[in-house]
């Protein structure tokens, strides 16, 4: 895989993990990929983390405002910068929460996604 085919590649499996079109998606990642979210939560398929979010807000979607792409020891690495909107449990939207989600890639497959937001930073604030 060449590096300028990588941002769509990540941009592609994000979509599709915003659709929840998780078996599709599913293809993207290495058979051992680690999938770590926010508090270090890690899933072992999206499956897995798509029910580990019912209890938080009812969908997500991102705004994917820019892609940092870089190589090192034969492996390329992807950042996605934006910003989340979504709605809450209780139906109150939200918006402009930011994110960074950083990707590695190997043999043009997810072998590892790490996220980072401050989606419980805001809803600790709103419950505050």
């Amino acid at each position: 895989m060449t590096t300028p085919d990588a941002p769509g590649l990540i941009d592609r499996y994000l979509q599709l993990c915003e659709d929840r079109e998780l078996d599709e998606a599913g293809r993207f990642l290495a058979e051992r990929a680690r999938l770590v979210f926010p508090g270090g939560r890690e899933y072992s398929s999206l499956r897995e983390m798509a029910a580990a979010s019912t209890g938080t807000y009812r969908w997500v979607r991102k705004h994917r405002d820019r892609y940092l792409v870089g190589d090192a020891d034969g492996r390329v690495t992807v950042t996605s910068l934006g910003r989340l909107y979504g709605e809450w449990l209780d139906g109150t939207p939200f918006e402009d929460i930011r994110y960074a989600d950083v990707f590695v890639l190997d043999g043009g497959l997810i072998v590892e996604q790490h996220v980072y937001n401050d989606l419980a930073l805001v809803a600790q604030q709103r419950d505050a």
